[in-house]
């Protein structure tokens, strides 16, 4: 794990719900960390510098596309 990429910062679980979808759906290999921290606490958020999107490196290039795809709908969804 300690070769996954960061791609993206939430500072709240529901904040990417369909993107975690969607990453699945892909069978892209990603994980959130400080997510269960952060559901038991919200406040802690900031202090623990967010929930972050970790991708595995072989599949970074594709859940970039797909974060960015959402940049791109008519009315986007906003990834953080």
């Amino acid at each position: 794990m300690n070769n996954f990429v960061t791609l993206a910062i939430f500072t709240y679980r529901h904040e990417y719900a369909v993107l975690q979808l969607l990453l699945e759906q892909e069978n892209i290999q990603h994980f959130f960390q400080n997510e269960t921290m952060i559901g038991v606490f919200p406040f802690y958020s900031n202090a623990l510098g967010g929930i972050q999107l970790k991708v595995h490196p072989l599949d970074v290039d594709r859940a970039r596309e797909i974060i960015n795809s959402f940049n791109q709908d008519p009315a986007p969804l906003k990834i953080v």
